[in-house]
């Protein structure tokens, strides 16, 4: 059941942070979140297809973000928003694909 929990969390802090409004403060508490909840996923292989769809989904808004920054102009405040964006959506990536490459390290390990 906490393995339920903690995947909706996850699905529920991903959504959150595409908040473009959001302040830094509450950004930053929300990726802590989002990683207390990928490590309470352990190091069960049944988690990788879930980590690899959101992954592939988050590879997905990134470039999504990078085309719509792409389309604005040059110095003004709407691409500097873009920009800003992007960085966000590029991080929030990262913790996800560190998450599934240290979910897929552990599973290739094997048991400690």
């Amino acid at each position: 059941m906490h393995r339920y929990v903690a995947r909706a969390n996850i699905d529920h802090y991903i959504e959150t942070l595409k908040d473009v409004s959001l302040t830094t403060q509450r950004r930053s508490t929300t990726i802590a979140l989002l990683i207390a909840e990928l490590d309470k996923l352990g190091e069960d292989g049944e988690h990788l297809e879930f980590a690899e769809t959101k992954v592939s989904g988050g590879r997905q808004l990134v470039a999504q973000a990078a085309a719509r920054r792409d389309s604005l102009a040059l110095g003004t405040s709407e691409r500097e928003d873009a920009d800003r964006y992007l960085i966000y959506l590029e991080n929030v990536h990262t913790v996800l694909d560190d998450f599934c490459h240290r979910l897929r390290h552990r599973i290739r390990s094997g048991p400690a």
